[in-house]
């Protein structure tokens, strides 16, 4: 199964931490779950009710909160308040490396985790901040369909970025950026997609704001 593999490489990763300064830490979960038989990813369409990154997909989690006692505390209790998942089904493989957003200055720090593949998950949504629940099958992910190039403006700049593609949905942004050193560390013929630099600018949804 993809987690097997998840497992393995994650226990070997070195995962680059940056230095905080003045952006706000925060921490989120990359989640997999069985389903139909396949390993998922869980992502959230967030609502037009959040401060920060309305509509956009994302993976569980959110700011740090005085009380956590680390950014995984933050990425776990966050997964649990936004879609259900208690901490204590999560099996933790490891953290990705840190990622900086840029309108939002958020520093993110990416944690990959598994709930059983034999457990019977109930997701709740937390109803004003997530729009929706996208359950994207990793196989899909790890595919040349998935890959595609989203144009988006910057400080009046027009831009192409990695994306990926399920069904009605782009994944973008900085959930790209984290979800590609994912799918490169499976996969290393995926890693070229994440790395890549951008093409002259095309037709996926051009001139939307950047996420960051």
């Amino acid at each position: 199964m993809v987690r097997d593999r998840a497992r393995r490489v994650m226990a070997d990763f070195q995962p680059r931490e940056l230095s905080i300064e003045d952006r706000r830490p925060a921490g989120v979960l990359l989640l997999l779950h069985h389903l139909e038989g396949a390993d998922h990813i869980v992502f959230q369409q967030r609502t037009q009710g959040v401060r920060h990154h309305k509509g956009e997909i994302s993976f569980p989690g959110g700011a740090r909160d005085p009380e956590d006692a680390t950014l995984l505390h933050t990425a776990l209790r966050e997964t649990h308040e936004e879609i259900g998942v208690p901490p204590d089904l999560v099996e933790v493989y490891g953290q990705l490396d840190d990622t900086a957003t840029y309108g939002s200055n958020y520093l993110i720090r990416p944690y990959v985790g598994a709930a059983p593949a034999d457990a019977a998950l109930t997701f709740v949504e937390a109803k004003r901040e997530v729009r929706e629940l996208l359950h994207v099958p990793v196989e899909h992910l790890l595919s040349e369909e998935a890959r595609i190039w989203k144009v988006a403006e910057r400080d009046g700049i027009t831009e192409s970025t990695p994306a990926y593609g399920f069904e009605d949905s782009v994944i973008w942004g900085a959930t790209a950026r984290m979800l590609g050193q994912f799918l490169g560390l499976l996969d290393p013929t995926a890693a070229a997609h994440a790395e890549a630099g951008a093409p002259n600018a095309g037709a996926q949804n051009s001139g939307a704001p950047s996420s960051g």
